[in-house]
């Protein structure tokens, strides 16, 4: 029998949005743009590996129920989900951070949110600027790699940040055939919105990302940017994620290991959700 299973609310997670000033915002900006993401990607990627690494060890598995108390309200969070990869239990921080739900959220609406986050950044496509940076001005379309004719001006832009704290798998939005995937190397320059302030999404434009389509059957396609940051050793799709096939609704479609942002530019606009509200996996979008 079908039923409503929300596995995650907002006062679950403790989700604040930052109210950086201004100064401080621009000094970490500063850091990750100029400094950090002035070092050639491939050092950038070998020391976010390094970074990574400490969270595959067992000592880390001390660290999940401390940083469970720490970030959830409810005690028994973790009985939501169960360990990734088939094992018996969560032997280090990076099982917890790549859990898998025991049981997917149902929803009877045709289209869902993919991923859990603050939805930071959002607006139609046409004239939304994702950023500027003096006489440079870049658009969404840059984020999927596309060229500015290719996604219609009245389709939705959205941006879901994803804390570590929030699940990190990405799952399909709606029904459909995957039309595209497309790799595309970049940088990890930090993710986190708020020391952005006007140009929430600008690590969309130059970080590491994979793009994928779907087409509904309604025949609309739907645009994913899977971005990477610092700390992401890797960004893992599904074996059996290529080129026209077939994904149902809330299907797995990417997993992150530590850190990422999920871009969608949609044919509908979310009717339920603002900008820098929590969004949940599997609720109507």
């Amino acid at each position: 029998m079908p039923y409503t299973y929300s596995i995650t609310s907002e006062a679950d997670v403790h989700f604040t949005v930052f109210k950086v000033p201004h100064w401080r915002a621009f000094l970490y900006q500063f850091i990750s743009v100029v400094i950090w993401g002035g070092l050639p990607s491939p050092l950038q990627r070998k020391v976010s590996a390094w970074y990574a690494s400490f969270y595959t060890r067992p000592y880390s598995k001390r660290i999940i129920r401390p940083y469970i108390k720490l970030n959830y309200s409810n005690k028994n969070y973790l009985d939501n989900f169960r360990p990734p990869h088939g094992k018996n239990e969560f032997e280090n921080f990076q099982d917890f951070f790549t859990r898998e739900f025991r049981r997917l959220p149902y929803n009877a609406s045709s289209y869902v949110w993919p991923c859990e986050g603050l939805l930071c950044d959002m607006g139609y496509v046409h004239p939304e600027v994702v950023s500027r940076v003096k006489s440079d001005t870049r658009r969404v379309h840059t984020i999927f790699q596309l060229e500015e004719r290719n996604i219609p001006k009245d389709y939705f832009f959205t941006n879901v940040f994803l804390h570590n704290k929030n699940y990190h798998r990405i799952h399909a939005p709606v029904t459909g055939t995957v039309s595209r995937i497309q790799h595309v190397p970049g940088d990890l320059v930090i993710l986190r919105p708020w020391i952005y302030k006007k140009d929430p999404s600008l690590p969309a434009l130059r970080n590491e990302r994979y793009n994928i389509d779907i087409i509904d059957y309604e025949g609309r396609t739907w645009y994913l940017s899977i971005v990477g940051g610092p700390a992401v050793g890797t960004i893992a799709l599904p074996k059996k994620l290529v080129r026209g096939a077939q994904v149902a609704k809330l299907e797995e479609i990417a997993l992150f290991y530590l850190g990422s942002t999920c871009c969608m530019a949609a044919p509908v606009a979310p009717r339920y959700h603002d900008k820098n509200c929590f969004v949940q996996v599997g609720a109507t979008y």
